[in-house]
């Protein structure tokens, strides 16, 4: 990590804010999100109030929520796992999977 970008002096500490800080984001877009379409559908009679909260997924249905949930994960983990400079921490990654892709 290179000075200009190392606020705590500990790059653990680093990573551990970007972690917070991805999870603040998305957990901020997914709720304002989710409020304006259950209000959209209240509005237009298509779920009642409350309906959302006594949702029971079907098989297929959880599979798909599993797998949304499995990406979240790998993103998270995916910032505390990551190496290289501050400035493009994911190069080396990103150039290997690139190199998968083409090899």
């Amino acid at each position: 990590m290179s000075t200009e970008f190392d606020y705590f002096g500990d790059p653990k500490v680093g990573k551990l804010l970007d972690l917070v800080l991805q999870l603040s984001t998305e957990l901020h877009v997914t709720r304002q999100r989710v409020r304006v379409v259950e209000a959209l559908l209240t509005r237009s009679g298509v779920l009642t109030e409350g309906a959302v909260d006594g949702f029971a997924s079907t098989e297929e249905e959880q599979q798909v929520l599993d797998r949304e949930r499995d990406a979240l994960l790998a993103r998270l983990m995916r910032i505390l796992t990551e190496h290289g400079p501050a400035e493009h921490p994911l190069r080396d990654q990103w150039e290997a999977a690139l190199s998968e892709k083409t090899g």
